[in-house]
């Protein structure tokens, strides 16, 4: 029997919607946003909740500086015992927590916006 696995959206992925849904609209595409808060409670979340692990482990990225592999040893230790994964669906990218019931989505881009604040990412609700 499998574990009931809980998806939660943090501060930072409401952002992310709201300046998504603010940029379909000025560029005259709000029905875009609606079809992907859609995709987001039809697909996505209930993908998550039946294969949390669907996401590829993000800090399974090669590291090719002292800086990158720093930067990745303290955001190791804010993680604990979660693992960080990426989750493409359509044009967009999730990144997320899993923790063994708890899913934390943190941030949710377009695949034009690949950078994340990771200083932000963490003020988990």
């Amino acid at each position: 029997m499998s574990k009931d696995i809980s998806v939660k959206l943090t501060a930072n992925f409401e952002r992310n919607l709201a300046a998504i849904e603010e940029f379909l609209g000025e560029v005259g595409a709000p029905q875009v946003y609606d079809l992907l808060l859609d995709d987001l409670a039809d697909t996505v979340i209930p993908n998550l909740e039946q294969f949390p692990s669907i996401g590829r482990l993000f800090l399974e990225r090669p590291v090719y500086s002292v800086e990158v592999g720093n930067a990745l040893a303290g955001l190791r230790s804010k993680l604990g015992e979660g693992e960080l994964r990426e989750y493409l669906f359509g044009e967009y990218l999730v990144l997320y927590v899993q923790y063994s019931e708890v899913i934390h989505l943190l941030s949710i881009k377009h695949h034009r916006q690949i950078s994340f604040d990771f200083q932000t990412l963490w003020q988990i609700n």
